[in-house]
C-alpha cells in the first residue's frame, strides 16, 4: 500500500514538472522577438531561438517582426503650389530596431507608419509646384524618409526608404503637356533642318568658290597659252616677212610670186570656210589665177630690172636658197596659225 502510494506520488510529481517544462519552453522563430508581461507588466524580450518562462505568471504579449518589411501606401490627391491636382502613390520600406518600443510606444505600428507617410507625402509635395514634382522625384523621396524616419524614431522603428511610385496629373493636364512635348520636339527638329540646311549651303558656297577659282586659274593658263601661241605666231610672221624682204632685196622674183600666191591661197580658204558665206565668186577658169599671179609677177619683174645691177645679178643658188627659206617660213606660220585654231576650238 505504501509502495504504490509511493509511486503515484513521483508519477504525479513528474507530471507536474513535465507540464511545466511544457508551459514555460518558448521557441522563437529566427527575424522575431517576443515580448514577456509578467502580471500584465513588461519584463523581458525574448530573442530567437529556446527560451524559458516562469508559467502562470509570465505570458508572451507581443510578437514583432525584425525583419524588413514593405508597406503600400494608398493612393491619395494632392495640390501642388500652382493648383494642381496630383493623384499619388507610394511604397515604405521599414524594420524595427527596438522591439519594446515598438510594442509599447505606438498601437497599430502599420497603422501608424502609413498614416504618417500620408500625411507628410501630401505636406512636402503639397509645396512644390508640379514641374518639381515631375522632375525631383528622387528629392521627394529622401525629403520624404528623412521626415517619416525622424517621426518613427521613437516608436523602435528605422525607415529605410520611401519612394513615390506613381504621379498622375489630370486628364487634361497630361494632354497639354503631351501637346507641350510635341511642340518641344518639333522646335529641336525645326532647329535640327535648319542647321543642316546652313551646313549644307556653306559647303555649297565653298565648292562653287572653289569652282570659280580653279575656272579662274584655267581661263588664266589658256589666256597665257594663247598669248604665248599668239607670240610665238607673230615671230614667225616677222620672221617670214624678213626673210621675203631679204629675198627681194637680192632680186628673187619667185619669192614674191610664191609669197602673193600663198596670201591668196589663204584669202580663198578664209572665204570658203565662211559660216554665212552663201555664194564664192571664182575665176571661170583656173588660168585666170595664174594670170593674176603672173601679172603681179611682171610687174616685180620690172621693178628688179630698174634696181642696181649688183641687186639683180645676184646668184641663182642664192635665189633658190631664198625661196626654200620662204617655204620653211611660211610653213611655220601655217603651223601655228594650225594649231591656234585648234586650242580655240576646244575651248569652244
Amino acid at each position: 500500500m505504501g509502495d504504490t502510494a509511493f509511486l503515484i506520488f513521483v508519477a504525479a510529481f513528474f507530471g507536474f514538472a513535465a507540464v511545466l517544462l511544457l508551459l514555460s519552453y518558448v521557441s522563437v522563430s529566427q527575424g522575431q522577438e517576443y515580448t514577456v508581461e509578467r502580471f500584465g507588466k513588461y519584463v523581458n524580450t525574448l530573442y530567437p531561438g529556446i527560451n524559458f518562462i516562469m508559467p502562470f505568471v509570465d505570458r508572451v504579449s507581443h510578437r514583432i517582426n525584425m525583419m524588413e518589411q514593405v508597406m503600400d501606401v494608398p493612393s491619395q490627391e494632392v495640390i501642388t503650389v500652382d493648383n494642381a491636382m496630383v493623384r499619388v502613390d507610394g511604397v515604405v520600406f521599414f524594420q524595427v530596431m527596438d522591439s519594446a518600443r515598438a510594442a509599447y510606444r505606438v498601437e497599430n505600428l502599420n497603422s501608424a507608419i502609413e498614416n504618417l507617410t500620408t500625411t507628410n507625402i501630401r505636406t512636402v509635395m503639397g509645396s512644390m509646384e508640379l514641374d518639381a514634382l515631375l522632375s525631383r522625384r528622387d528629392d521627394i523621396n529622401n525629403q520624404l524618409m528623412k521626415v517619416v524616419d525622424e517621426a518613427t524614431d521613437p516608436w523602435g522603428v528605422k525607415i529605410l526608404r520611401v519612394e513615390i511610385k506613381d504621379i498622375l496629373p489630370p486628364k487634361d493636364l497630361v494632354e497639354a503637356m503631351a501637346r507641350q512635348m510635341k511642340a518641344e520636339r518639333d522646335k529641336r527638329a525645326y532647329i535640327l533642318e535648319a542647321e543642316g540646311k546652313r551646313q549644307a549651303s556653306i559647303l555649297l558656297a565653298d565648292g562653287e568658290a572653289r569652282s570659280k577659282v580653279l575656272e579662274a586659274e584655267g581661263r588664266k593658263e589658256s589666256a597665257f597659252l594663247e598669248a604665248t601661241a599668239r607670240e610665238r605666231l607673230a615671230e614667225a610672221e616677222a620672221k617670214a616677212t624678213k626673210v621675203v624682204s631679204e629675198a627681194i632685196a637680192n632680186g628673187s622674183a619667185q619669192a614674191i610670186n610664191y609669197f602673193i600666191a600663198q596670201k591668196y591661197i589663204e584669202a580663198l580658204g578664209k572665204i570658203a570656210s565662211a559660216e554665212n558665206q552663201k555664194l564664192v565668186m571664182l575665176p571661170l577658169e583656173a588660168s585666170s589665177i595664174l594670170g593674176v599671179l603672173s601679172g603681179i609677177g611682171e610687174i616685180v619683174k620690172e621693178a628688179f630690172e630698174k634696181m642696181p645691177e649688183q641687186k639683180s645679178s645676184a646668184h641663182p643658188h642664192e635665189q633658190a636658197v631664198s625661196l626654200e627659206k620662204i617655204k620653211a617660213a611660211f610653213q611655220d606660220t601655217n603651223v601655228l596659225r594650225k594649231n591656234e585654231d585648234l586650242e580655240q576650238g576646244k575651248e569652244n
